[in-house]
């Protein structure tokens, strides 16, 4: 399987649809599972963004630091 590759507000909105059609409740037992996969994965993968953008964050303080 070929890396997917979205942005953190894609991988977001798709992770809160999937949020909304579980709690809804109008779903199969299957698609429910399918859903619960799919979100685990993007909230796995918000989570890997969010840490990269953190650590950007604190090279970028620590540049800044050395610079003054």
């Amino acid at each position: 399987m070929s890396e997917e590759v979205l942005t953190f507000e894609q991988a977001r909105d798709e992770l809160e649809s999937i949020v909304r059609r579980l709690e809804d409740g109008n779903v199969t037992l299957q698609e429910s599972l399918d859903l619960w996969e799919r979100g685990e994965y993007l909230a796995s993968y918000c989570d890997q963004l969010l840490g990269q953008a953190e650590q950007r964050l604190e090279a970028a303080k620590a540049q800044s630091a050395q610079d003054t």
